[in-house]
């Protein structure tokens, strides 16, 4: 089993961009990393999702980590490897999926809900844990489970989280958050986006050290 480190990031903030289109990428990706933002997750059922997943790969510095969501299939693995993307997230375990995209050097981010998804992906060699959908479990649910997993495994809440959640779980040490709907929705404009992206890291540093 090899196992890709998920990398240290300024911020653990994730936008998840569904549904949106190439001709807004741009944009939207550029106002984002500008406002502060450290990933950006472009879900494959989105309109043409390889395209724009190559467009913000294209456009993010080094320390941005760019990649796919709702990745099912090792055939997906393989067409975002193809356009530069090193972050795999999906709302399952999927051994397969893990160990390709750690053959590929690129960082894992399966969804689980229970101890036993979240035990079977660390065995798998998942590099990081998003609890999904975060809003039922809470942070006292998510503690409670990370009780039982091996402590250098990166968790994250995601799911009905927007930054006025973020002081709740950082009380449980959760500093990683992946923002859908409360930072982007399909249609919205840009200045808009870059807005919610501006409140979200401010709210992040705001959270500053005591809680970690």
């Amino acid at each position: 089993m090899t196992r890709i480190p998920f990398p240290e990031m300024k911020r653990g903030l994730v936008a998840i961009l569904r549904g949106i289109r190439p001709d807004e990428t741009d944009a939207i990706v550029d106002g984002l990393i500008g406002a502060g933002i450290t990933a950006i997750e472009i879900p494959l059922n989105s309109p043409e999702p390889f395209k724009s997943i190559g467009q913000a790969v294209r456009r993010a510095p080094e320390g941005v980590l760019v990649g796919a969501g709702t990745v099912l299939t090792v055939a997906d693995v393989d067409k975002l490897h193809d356009v530069g993307g090193r972050l795999v997230i999906s709302p399952n375990v999927d051994a397969s999926v893990i160990a390709c995209s750690a053959g590929l050097g690129m960082v894992t981010m399966p969804g689980v809900f229970t101890p036993t998804e979240a035990l079977a992906a660390c065995a798998a060699g998942a590099s990081a844990l998003k609890f999904f959908p975060a809003s039922v479990l809470g942070p006292a649910g998510i503690n409670a489970i990370r009780a039982v997993l091996p402590k250098d495994v990166p968790v994250g809440a995601v799911g009905g989280v927007s930054d006025a959640d973020f002081p709740a779980y950082a009380k449980v040490g959760i500093r990683t958050f992946g923002l859908g709907s409360s930072l982007y929705k399909a249609g919205m404009s840009a200045d808009e986006v870059i807005r919610r992206g501006r409140a979200a890291v401010a709210a992040f540093d705001a959270l500053g050290e005591s809680t970690s």
